[in-house]
């Protein structure tokens, strides 16, 4: 469950948010997804688009190397999601003398008609796109982290953008692959097993298997 303040542990009794439980991806069941939809998070509020915060530069956060997947289409266009979710407090982002407010955190999701290796896929996204990312400006910190569920696999790695301590997660399934961007509570990174937690439950509330129209 998504909590208000990302960096806290507020409605959490306190404790640290734990890790996704560990399992192994499960097989595949066949469920394909139509569409991505705005989620409905506890403590969040969520909207289409990056919530009018970027970091220019090339330094916002994408999906790349995925691009030999076969995309679902949606009237000749791949169907692709960019959300914003803020929380209680808001968080706000300064350098110098300017100063902005940002999304806890920014997510990517793009549709396939189907993902044959989840695992693989999100392997390839994550190194193709944290390299690319790189060469723009951002800056890994410590060490990637892996996580699974019977429904998706993830890949989490800290990271600094124009200054600032950013924490980032890949994931995929056998019909979508995402990444979910963490901004700063207190100027501290988001801890991984926080945001891997978070990014799973994004994830399985912004898929729909219902069509724009509302038919199946």
């Amino acid at each position: 469950m998504l909590v208000a303040g990302c960096g806290s542990n507020e409605g959490n009794g306190g404790k640290p948010a734990s890790a996704p439980k560990a399992e192994q991806l499960g097989p595949d069941t066949g469920t394909r997804y139509s569409r991505v939809v705005v989620p409905q998070l506890d403590g969040l509020t969520c909207s289409e688009g990056k919530g009018g915060f970027k970091f220019g530069s090339d330094l916002d956060m994408l999906v790349a190397g995925v691009d030999d997947l076969p995309a679902l289409k949606d009237g000749g266009d791949e169907v692709k999601g960019t959300a914003s979710c803020f929380g209680n407090p808001r968080i706000t982002l300064s350098k110098g003398a300017h100063s902005a407010t940002a999304p806890h955190f920014t997510a990517r999701t793009s549709l396939f008609t189907a993902v044959d290796d989840p695992q693989g896929a999100l392997d390839k996204s994550f190194e193709h796109t944290m390299k690319l990312i790189q060469d723009y400006g951002r800056s890994p910190v410590g060490e990637p982290k892996a996580y699974s569920s019977k429904t998706m696999v993830m890949k989490c790695r800290q990271n600094v953008a124009d200054g600032f301590p950013m924490t980032t997660c890949f994931w995929a399934n056998y019909s979508a692959v995402g990444e979910v961007d963490f901004y700063p509570p207190n100027n501290q990174h988001v801890p991984l097993d926080q945001a891997a937690e978070r990014t799973r439950s994004f994830a399985t509330a912004a898929l729909s298997t219902q069509s724009a129209t509302g038919s199946p």
